[in-house]
């Protein structure tokens, strides 16, 4: 399979309400295919608020909020880059990287 390149409206569908699709988050513009966690709308999970968006930024500030769900990062502490960087090595261990975002 060749990689994706989305733009985050494009991405926006891949958040599991069409079982056709499989799931995708993206975190810093590096998308991952999450189909596997508990992401998926149809799965009703917690972290479904996730699925189709660009997620760095509610990860740096361990937040579920709707609202803190930005690509906004450029306002983020130091720490919370750094707890950004854990979320990241655990994503690329967990999940594959199947493409990157691009400008709309």
């Amino acid at each position: 399979m060749s990689e994706v390149s989305l733009t985050l409206s494009e991405l926006s569908k891949y958040d599991g309400s069409d079982p056709s699709l499989p799931v995708y988050v993206s975190i810093r513009g590096n998308i991952y295919d999450v189909t596997s966690g508990p992401y998926s709308k149809s799965k009703g999970a917690g972290y479904s608020v996730f699925a189709g968006k660009e997620i760095a930024r509610p990860l740096a500030i361990s937040s579920v909020k709707p609202e803190d769900i930005t690509p906004s990062i450029e306002d983020l502490t130091e720490k919370q880059m750094e707890t950004l960087q854990k979320w990241e090595e655990t994503f690329s261990k967990k999940y594959k990287i199947v493409g990157k975002t691009k400008n709309e």
